[in-house]
């Protein structure tokens, strides 16, 4: 595939991470705790590769949206490793794989395992994206449930031209080992690409979508039960019936064709 041929660094870095490849993109066949464990190697002085590492998600929308938008995969495909947001894809990997995905890597559930890694052995977080008012909110209430974990900075994501740039420039400077990027699908994976030369001294740039909300409170989890059986994004269009209903009645039916058509392991 095109992301192993041109990115070579990504791919050494990342070597040792089994794989399989579900709805036409390659996943990390890690579970939750072995992401988490990952992500804190990846920031080990010996272990960094003069720039962040890029992880970011995929769940049955990006696998459609993929399908059908170019630059979208384009995206996606630059990712160093991508985790599996989504429990179907996990249920379609057990039932055609011999070597399927062990559990969903929900970044909801991620963050946390990372936070209270990161807490014990002293790593940095910056947390950039969402609203002012919900990412003042979700670092208030981060720095509450890990009072040793330091968050070196944040920002709200609406930050446009010569703005945007200082900020980048300041997060630099800041250095922090994790950067949560919270903009949306494709707007997270495009911030990556565009600043990931300006960001050297970063370790790792983890894409957040709407994580940011759910850490200020303002949005819901779905119950455990909907979460177990893949229907979270029944929950949520419960919530936001206007913004998500169509969404979801669009890609869904594409990404489901895709779950059984384009699934295979890799070693």
């Amino acid at each position: 595939m095109l992301e192993r041929r041109v990115n070579l660094e990504g791919r050494a870095a990342t070597a040792d991470v089994p794989r399989i490849t579900v709805g036409g993109l390659r996943m990390a066949a890690l579970d939750l705790e072995a992401t988490a464990d990952f992500m804190i190697e990846a920031t080990d002085p010996d272990n960094r590769i003069g720039r962040p590492l890029f992880l970011t998600s995929a769940n049955g929308e990006v696998l459609a949206r993929c399908s059908t938008e170019p630059q979208t995969e384009h995206l996606f495909r630059a990712a160093d490793l991508i985790n599996a947001d989504g429990q179907p894809l996990v249920a379609a990997s057990k039932l055609q794989s011999w070597f399927p995905l062990p559990e969903r890597v929900a970044t909801t559930d991620l963050f946390h395992v990372v936070a209270r890694k990161a807490e014990a052995v002293g790593r940095t977080f910056y947390m950039f994206g969402a609203s002012e008012a919900e990412n003042a909110a979700a670092v208030e209430n981060v720095q509450k449930m890990y009072p040793r974990l330091k968050i070196v900075g944040r920002s709200h994501g609406y930050l446009r031209g010569e703005p945007l740039r200082a900020k980048i420039e300041e997060i630099n400077a800041l250095a922090p080992d994790y950067l949560w990027v919270a903009l949306g699908v494709p707007n997270e994976q495009a911030f990556v690409k565009e600043f990931t030369p300006h960001l050297t001294n970063v370790g790792v740039i983890k894409t957040s979508g709407g994580l940011f909300n759910f850490l200020s409170g303002s949005r819901s989890r779905a119950p455990q039960w909907m979460q177990k059986i893949g229907l979270e994004w029944a929950w949520r269009t419960l919530l936001e019936p206007r913004r998500l209903l169509w969404r979801y009645l669009t890609t869904n039916p594409r990404a489901l064709y895709l779950l059984f058509n384009r699934n295979r392991p890799l070693r």
